[in-house]
């Protein structure tokens, strides 16, 4: 267990940022993966950091706030922070967060406080988070176990539930590969392939199908570029944003979405599940929502703010892929958005030729939706039929039985 700590930690100081010497790394860490953090900032130094600052994050403390602050402070973020995190992204650090949080810590916190708090939060961060949408720093989410989480995932397992966390996750990273950082190229020219396949194709629709209720149509924007695996910043340093990752994605036409698609897998949002829910589109909007299970924080979450409830993302990702195959579930988006194809809601990365000589209005234009918000949503399932439809109406399977054609 210690060996297969220090070879992730390796992985995602070396391959996920890759950092460099006389980098500043940041990393967002809650107080439960302390320990693992602190590994974390030693690899750094030894590849040769030039300092590590950390964010520590405390679900309880955020909760005690939720349910005893001033009401006024939810509508109210810290310039300070604002201040920090632009201050760091303008001298070129790399950002790690590490993504471990209780999926029903939050379910009895009243949803419209975390709205607003959310809200105030995106708007005063959005120079920094457009910078890392628009990959300008180097960043990466990776996630280890808490003790909560991991009795979420497996609540039969007693005291053993942390350790059989550890190994799902050590097998969804590929660090129980005899070399991680081999298998990880291996990976990546295997996503590399499926990229420059449908980048080549240039279809103009998507069209989805399954049995549970899935039936929609998504128009991609002209010149979208197909992504996935690693990545690159402006200055040529290659890294991966998120670890583990199976997907390959691009974005839709915002006003271009139409049907009906169905959750295939619970969505935990700010500690709050939300589960066998749908959507209806009509002209790339949300006109119609179901949830048979958190309904209020879903719609405090569709009323963020007018892009809010238009897709930003669409993201194809195989029903037979490492995470997929292990029969879990997560409950932690990292993860299962990586076991289902999935779309996401809001902010779109804004991957269109071209668009680096665009305004924002140009880029609203070009279809390219924007939001306060990007929330992931798996919809992939073992019978997920995806249909190419190119400019001329001629069609290729893409996706049949949940795997590429």
């Amino acid at each position: 267990m210690e060996r297969q700590i220090e070879q992730y930690a390796d992985l995602l100081v070396q391959v996920g940022i890759n950092l460099q010497k006389g980098q500043i790394l940041v990393v967002t860490s809650p107080v439960e993966c302390a320990d693992f953090t602190r590994v974390i900032t030693k690899k750094a130094y030894e590849v040769g950091a030039r300092e590590v600052h950390v964010r520590w994050i405390d679900e309880q403390t955020d909760k005690l706030r939720y349910k005893m602050a001033d009401d006024r402070v939810f509508d109210e973020f810290p310039q300070w922070e604002v201040d920090a995190l632009n201050n760091f992204a303008e001298r070129d650090a790399a950002f790690l967060r590490i993504s471990a949080s209780d999926p029903e810590l939050m379910k009895d916190v009243d949803p419209k406080k975390m709205s607003r708090q959310n809200k105030v939060r995106s708007k005063a961060l959005e120079s920094y988070m457009d910078r890392m949408m628009s990959d300008k720093n180097v960043w990466c989410v990776a996630s280890i176990p808490t003790a909560s989480w991991a009795k979420k995932v497996f609540p039969d397992a007693g005291d053993e539930a942390v350790s059989k966390l550890w190994d799902a996750i050590f097998k969804a990273v590929r660090v129980d590969a005899d070399d991680p950082v081999q298998a990880w190229r291996d990976h990546q020219a295997s996503l590399k392939q499926r990229i420059d396949f449908l980048n080549g194709e240039k279809f103009h629709k998507l069209r989805y199908k399954n049995s549970i209720g899935t039936d929609l149509v998504v128009e991609l924007p002209q010149g979208h570029i197909w992504a996935g695996g690693g990545t690159q910043a402006p200055d040529g340093h290659d890294f991966i944003a998120n670890m583990p990752t199976e997907e390959v994605f691009t974005l839709p036409n915002k006003d271009g979405v139409n049907g009906r698609v169905v959750s295939s897998i619970p969505l935990n949002y700010n500690g709050n599940l939300i589960e066998n829910f749908s959507f209806k589109f009509e002209e790339g909007v949300v006109t119609e929502f179901t949830a048979e299970e958190g309904f209020d924080t879903l719609k405090e979450m569709l009323e963020t703010d007018s892009g809010a409830s238009r897709l930003g993302e669409v993201a194809l990702v195989p029903f037979d892929s490492p995470i997929s195959n292990q029969k879990i579930l997560f409950y932690n988006t990292l993860f299962d958005e990586n076991a289902s194809c999935h779309f996401a809601l809001g902010k779109a990365y804004p991957m269109v030729e071209g668009v680096e000589d665009m305004s924002k209005e140009e880029m609203l234009a070009a279809g390219i939706n924007d939001s306060l918000i990007h929330v992931d949503f798996m919809v992939g399932t073992s019978d997920m039929e995806i249909i190419g439809i190119k400019a001329d109406g001629s069609e290729v399977a893409i996706f049949k039985d949940g795997n590429y054609a």
